[in-house]
């Protein structure tokens, strides 16, 4: 009779996540009408977020450079990658699926004056730094708006290749 193995996951990067103190939050809700993030081949689109974190309200909001200062900007740009995190992890199963870290977007809602976009958006890049080595190290667009939904300081999406 055959044995049948059993399946091992490590799920490393989850193990990575928890040793920086953090806990992947439930993947956000589409509010309109779009999905999370979409395959196409072996590159898995993930859609934006404003970093509201398990359906909350949103801990910061306003212009970067007045009602939200850089550092609080920095963690929202944080808690886009901890949402991205979730929907990746819905749609692969696991984290250790990311081959490597494509390409991220964000956006800053800025007050007039501000110009420090690209700091704010490594909240984002230096988790997935943090998590994939060289294979975190990404393509990255970061431009300052003049205005986000419901006030949100930021938002980010970000294009993944996935293992095959």
């Amino acid at each position: 009779m055959a044995r049948k193995r059993k399946s091992k996951t490590t799920h490393k990067i989850e193990q990575k996540l928890a040793g920086l103190g953090y806990r992947l939050p439930s993947p956000p809700q589409p509010v309109a009408s779009y999905i999370g993030c979409v395959r196409v081949g072996n590159l898995l689109f993930v859609g934006g977020n404003t970093g509201r974190l398990n359906g909350q309200s949103r801990k910061y909001s306003g212009k970067v450079g007045a009602a939200v200062t850089p550092e609080q900007a920095y963690e929202m740009a944080r808690n886009c990658a901890l949402n991205h995190l979730a929907i990746i992890k819905e749609a692969l199963g696991s984290l250790d699926r990311v081959e490597r870290i494509v390409k991220v977007n964000g956006y800053v809602n800025d007050a007039p004056g501000f110009t420090d976009h690209a700091q704010v958006m490594n909240g984002e890049s230096d988790l997935l730094i943090q998590l994939w080595g060289e294979r975190g190290k990404h393509t990255r667009t970061t431009v300052g708006v003049a205005t986000l939904g419901s006030e949100a300081p930021v938002e980010a999406e970000m294009i993944v290749q996935v293992k095959r």
